[in-house]
């Protein structure tokens, strides 16, 4: 099955979602951290002059990170270093990742670590159009991206499973113009029992009982009491009660969502984009585009010598230059789009010819819990290292903090990739003056044929595992940092996986 787009009709929407999300975040800005409802009615800023937003301006450096390394290798550890180069705000969880990250903290659990307070906050749901609009009608693969982007500074937090929601939601509406539906598939990609879909569907149960949005509104902030301000469950259901009781017109649904406070310009921006991506120009209101222009201004970027874009023309016309790379890379390769991609959807075309949707689409092929179901598996402190032939799954028991002479356990779990014989795997630690790291020296692999994705993905029965034991000597260094070698016979190329344990 084939869907295509006609270049300037997929170039229409995308513009549509950058300019939407310019006059959301410009609108909502100024109400942002209001515990109260708004009674706004348009922009309170001067015509011309968009404000800037974090919640574009770091999509102008994953995008930058997507060119530069490619969709095949583009990774949290590979974001989580354009983080450290590119972004500087050093608030809640941008901070505590980036302090993480320097210290050799690696991604998910850069945004596990000291984060209580922050991962189930604002900061990933918000930076999602860049994976929709690489990624238009390929869901699978958005939020594949969004997870990556949105683990770095959230780990496996509310935070992350908003990204995943929203990108999916996203992705699929530029083939899918219908809300409810859209909102089905990307509860589909979360826990059900999360907090993010227990406020998106407390919106819903209360536009089934005729409550007006202020009842519905009044309702997400009493359940998301006990999380507190600034976090995603009830901002993300701020943005879908804006739409669903706007009727996903433009100006009602974005006012709506904003007049319920809290993270105004993060809830205005979204609804901005995601209604720009499912209708194009065609749903903008005039006096809006011509009020906010075309300029983008940036406030977080460390720009140093590299350059980005500076205006949503120049944005979109990056988006179409990489959607041939976006749309075709790895379409058959299991590695790239997970052993879960819908088979039924096998390629996006972008083309100079007429928008192209099978008759017989049907939008449930977007939705499947295996991606939820694959998060519910993972340890809140674990990480993935990987080369060319194998992957290796770091799960730590606890925290990675070790005291004087005590012990930290840990399990590595590793699956072959891209080898095809059934092979030994030796096992050796490099470790600090004074550590120990007691476990099995060798491994047999169990390689599954045509099995590709990643370790969090593997059957029970194509990986191999090793329990370890870290004990640590009488001196423990505030950042300890030991590498765990593996090697197979014939293969040229060791895995080389570096773990760090505080104290």
């Amino acid at each position: 099955t084939m869907i295509c787009f006609n270049k300037d009709a997929l170039r229409d929407r995308v513009y549509a979602c950058w300019l939407g999300k310019n006059i959301g975040g410009t609108m909502g800005t100024p109400y942002e951290g209001s515990r109260e409802m708004n009674d706004i009615k348009g922009f309170n800023s001067k015509p011309g002059q968009p404000l800037p937003n974090d919640d574009l301006d770091l999509q102008l450096v994953w995008l930058k990170a997507l060119a530069e390394v490619g969709p095949l290798k583009l990774d949290a550890k590979a974001l989580g270093e354009y983080w450290l180069t590119y972004i500087g705000p050093p608030w809640y969880e941008y901070g505590v990742c980036k302090a993480n990250m320097q210290m050799g903290i690696v991604p998910p659990m850069s945004g596990e670590l000291n984060n209580e307070d922050w991962k189930h906050s604002n900061g990933a749901w918000i930076r999602t159009e860049v994976w929709a609009c690489t990624h238009p009608a390929m869901p699978e693969k958005a939020i594949r991206f969004a997870y990556e982007d949105a683990c770095v500074d959230h780990g496996y937090g509310e935070g992350t499973y908003a990204a995943i929601f929203v990108a999916a939601i996203q992705s699929a509406a530029f083939v899918v113009s219908d809300l409810d539906e859209l909102v089905e598939i990307g509860l589909s990609k979360i826990p059900a029992d999360c907090r993010v879909a227990r406020s998106v569907n407390i919106v819903y149960d209360c536009y089934a009982k005729g409550m007006d949005w202020k009842q519905a509104r009044e309702a997400v902030v009493a359940d998301s009491a006990d999380l507190g301000w600034f976090q995603a469950p009830a901002n993300v259901a701020f943005a879908i009660l804006g739409m669903k009781y706007g009727g996903c017109d433009f100006k009602k649904s974005m006012i709506i969502a904003i007049n319920c406070g809290d993270d105004t310009d993060c809830t205005g921006a979204t609804v901005g984009a995601t209604l720009g991506i499912m209708y194009g120009m065609k749903a903008i209101p005039e006096d809006w585009r011509a009020y906010i222009g075309d300029d983008i201004v940036t406030i977080s970027i460390i720009k140093g010598s590299a350059y980005f874009p500076e205006s949503c023309t120049e944005l979109t016309d990056l988006i179409m230059d990489i959607l041939p790379v976006t749309t075709y890379a790895g379409m058959s390769s299991p590695r790239a789009n997970g052993p879960f991609a819908p088979k039924n959807i096998q390629r996006v075309v972008v083309t100079d010819g007429p928008d192209s949707i099978p008759e017989d689409f049907d939008p449930s092929v977007f939705k499947g819990r295996a991606f939820a179901d694959m998060l519910s598996k993972r340890a809140q402190y674990s990480f993935i290292a990987s080369n060319e032939i194998m992957q290796a799954l770091v799960e730590f028991e606890n925290a990675p903090v070790i005291a004087p002479g005590g012990e930290l356990k840990l399990k590595v779990t590793v699956t072959q990739t891209g080898c095809t014989s059934y092979r030994r795997m030796a096992l050796k630690w490099y470790t600090p003056e004074g550590f120990r790291a007691d476990c099995r020296t060798n491994l047999f692999s169990k390689w599954r044929p045509h099995f590709g994705g990643s370790a969090l993905d593997a059957p029970a029965d194509s990986a191999s595992v090793a329990e370890v034991t870290i004990t640590a000597g009488d001196r423990v260094e505030p950042v300890n940092r030991m590498v765990l070698e593996i090697t197979t016979p014939g293969q040229c190329q060791p895995l080389l996986v570096p773990v760090t344990i505080l104290s």
